[in-house]
């Protein structure tokens, strides 16, 4: 049962709970506060026991969970450690119901989180599921359009290239789509930034930065923790954010600037993001983090419009917002260098840094207002951890009893999978973002399997990173899903020649109070538990996305996206996938199970197959022969095969060497080249070394540009052309 008051989502017992542990009726203030910190998006409160399932630890970890964003080791540069910091985030209610405001603020949104560990910002990235975007008029495509612009509009603005992504268009997402976004952070170890006061900040000043504070935003954390309803679309219009992509571009170089005071004067500081929950919600966060409580004057927040309620000045998620908690020493001249060097005022109306509260030795939350104190509460029952024990199904999908496919045609079946809404070209979409904006872009998005940065001028160091979730397994397997989505992400990275060092994860799930749903989040933990173990790689950060369900019930496919960082010594290195040379050795390396559930081709033939096995020992033998042959120096190119399988694969290798200028054809000979067991299509310039327990060679590559298959013959210029087209229509 809801509680009455307006834009309050806590149940009946929480407000019971709050008022008994105060002592009092709580205030509209207090009310609104617990409603934002107490959601299922900020608390965790259904899947946080979960969650600890995951390995969190490792060599490679400098920060695991628990801040706004994780830190992985990437390696020494001129005596100097540098680490990369990352951080997974999901707008999917904002995306639904304003999908232009909704993804351009997820992505502000997740570089606040990069930023505030003392970051440069260096990359974004967004796995994206959107519904049946063909008809021209359809809401589905007008989300699947708007979100794209605006992630664009604001990735671009700021000066930060999209490095990685993918989209799915299915339609279980037709009234939910999944709009999750991923940042990249570059920091030297020495000079990490908290989310959290230390010990000894009693009497530390709290500054706000940025956008004067409005009604945009407000109950954004609840609203992202019910389930949508289309009736009240107008409505919740309200809790979407307004970016201004613009103003985020001066406040990162003024948070630049002002990490530099910070390292030469070597004093400690914390800056957290302003997200969910607004001005209490990371005020509290920030000083119960380190042991403290806060006193806010909420007359001292800067806001565009006065004589708006205290809730909403203290709630409110307003973008483009920022909070430092400081030694009261350095204050003047933090404030100099957004007010004056970087001239907030001017760039917005009534945007400024400011001084509104100091960190208390007393461990209260005490708002005031007007003069008065609108909330005073007991920091560590605020932001302390609540927790949800709802029952579940155990979700266990049965394989189906495997049926004696028919021998395929790839006469018939190759243009149909390369023209299919999963295999076809990203190009029309991701070309309106830039790839190579900061200059340190080895390999952009489209050109390999993962994404591939020289961060660090003057450093041969790189940073690899890709993301991976298919919802066709989703909807099958949540559990297999998730150990799919650990397996594929590495795979792309290891693909371009990088060392995995770490896993961030987004799931989105559907109403976790319905036991079936619950049950399919509870098995996708399982799964990534179980695949990270496996592979030996951490969970540095993450998110949960619950209630993605229509007002009808349904809810979307299980869809536990990953994402994958990766170190490379040197860039001048990295794997690229177009095909090299005439008369090279094709091999196929890892799994050929012939299984093809869940795959691009059972769903065109119409089949209800087993899904293919998993094996983390194949997997790891498939890793090392890429490795060895790498190390050769015979490793001249390589894909992993992922959706439509090895063919799909190795056209895409042609592709690329076709698109380059290269007209390189290939002739195999396989009895079911669509299967998705994974595995990668490596070209190599001698197999004679390569051991061949773990690999089988496909074929050859040829002069001629055309791709023989089982000896059919296909021109790639025609192949690429219906590879090209499908989204063009989308995205014109």
């Amino acid at each position: 049962m809801l509680h009455s008051a307006p834009s309050v989502a806590l149940r009946e017992d929480e407000v019971e709970r709050i008022a008994q542990r105060l002592g009092r009726e709580p205030s509209a203030v207090e009310l609104a506060a617990f409603d934002a910190q107490w959601s299922e998006h900020c608390s965790y409160k259904s899947s946080r026991h979960h969650l600890k399932r995951l390995p969190v630890s490792g060599s490679s970890v400098v920060l695991g969970p628990g801040e706004d964003a994780g830190i992985l080791h990437l390696g020494i540069h001129d005596g100097e450690r540098y680490a990369v910091v990352i951080a997974h985030e999901s707008h999917n209610h904002p995306s639904q119901v304003v999908p232009f405001e909704g993804a351009a603020t997820g992505v502000g949104g997740i570089v606040r989180d990069v930023l505030c560990m003392g970051a440069q910002v260096i990359a974004v990235a967004d796995p994206l599921r959107f519904g049946r975007a063909d008809a021209a008029e359809s809401h589905a495509r007008y989300v699947a359009q708007a979100a794209v612009d605006g992630i664009g509009a604001y990735g671009n603005a700021i000066g930060v290239p999209n490095l990685a992504g993918d989209v799915y268009f299915d339609a279980g997402f037709d009234e939910n789509c999944l709009i999750n976004v991923v940042a990249l952070g570059l920091v030297k170890e020495s000079n990490v930034i908290h989310s959290h006061v230390p010990k000894d900040a009693d009497g530390w000043e709290i500054v706000l930065v940025g956008k004067a504070t409005d009604a945009s935003g407000f109950g954004g954390a609840s609203f992202s923790s019910l389930t949508l309803d289309a009736e009240d679309a107008e409505a919740n219009k309200g809790a979407v954010q307004v970016p201004d992509p613009f103003l985020k571009s001066v406040l990162m170089r003024a948070s630049y600037r002002t990490f530099a005071l910070l390292h030469e004067r070597k004093l400690e500081a914390a800056f957290k993001d302003l997200g969910a929950g607004g001005i209490m919600g990371c005020s509290a966060e920030m000083t119960a983090g380190g042991g403290h409580g806060a006193a806010i004057d909420l007359d001292r927040v800067n806001v565009a419009l006065e004589g708006m309620a205290p809730e909403v000045i203290a709630v409110g998620e307003t973008q483009e917002r920022l909070m430092w908690a400081l030694p009261p020493a350095i204050v003047p001249d933090v404030l100099r260098i957004y007010n004056e060097e970087f001239t907030l005022p001017e760039v917005a109306y009534n945007a400024r840094a400011s001084v509104i509260g100091r960190v208390t030795a007393d461990k209260r939350y005490v708002l005031r207002y007007d003069g008065a104190v609108v909330m005073d509460v007991e920091s560590d029952f605020l932001t302390g951890s609540i927790r949800d024990e709802l029952p579940y199904t155990e979700v266990i999908r049965h394989a189906a009893p495997a049926n004696e496919l028919a021998a395929v045609s790839v006469e018939y079946l190759l243009p149909r999978v390369l023209a299919h809404r999963d295999v076809c070209s990203r190009e029309p979409l991701y070309r309106r973002y830039d790839a190579v904006v900061r200059g340190c872009t080895v390999l952009p998005r489209g050109a390999a399997d993962a994404g591939v940065l020289a961060p660090i001028p003057g450093s041969p160091l790189g940073v690899a990173l890709a993301v991976a979730g298919n919802p066709r397994y989703g909807r099958i397997d949540p559990r297999y899903a998730a150990e799919h989505a650990v397996i594929e992400a590495v795979r792309r990275v290891v693909a371009v020649g990088a060392q995995p060092i770490g896993l961030t994860d987004c799931l989105n799930f559907g109403n976790p109070r319905k036991p079936d749903q619950y049950g399919e989040f509870v098995r996708a933990v399982d799964g990534l538990a179980c695949a990270a173990d496996a592979l030996t790689l951490p969970f540095v950060s993450g998110n949960v996305s619950l209630y993605n369900e229509s007002a009808d019930g349904s809810a979307v496919p299980a869809s536990p996206i990953v994402a994958c960082v990766g170190a490379i010594e040197d860039v001048g290195q990295v794997i690229t996938p177009g095909l090299k040379h005439a008369g090279s050795t094709l091999l196929w390396i890892g799994s050929r199970e012939l299984a093809v559930g869940g795959s691009v081709l059972a769903e065109l033939l119409g089949v209800d197959e087993p899904l293919p096995a998993l094996s983390y020992g194949a997997e790891r033998t498939a890793i090392g022969i890429l490795r060895d042959a790498a190390a050769r120096g015979i490793l001249r190119s390589c894909r992993a095969v992922s959706d439509g399988g090895m063919l799909t694969a190795l056209v895409r290798m042609a592709f690329d060497a076709f698109t380059a200028g290269r007209p390189i054809g290939a002739e195999i000979d396989f009895g079911n080249p669509f299967c998705e067991s994974g595995g990668f299509v490596c070209e190599v310039s001698d197999a004679a070394g390569v051991d061949l327990t773990g690999a089988l060679q496909i074929g050859v590559t040829t002069e001629a540009p055309e791709l023989v298959v089982n000896g059919t013959h296909f021109s790639l210029a025609q192949l690429y052309e219906i590879w090209s087209k499908p989204l063009s229509e989308i995205y014109p």
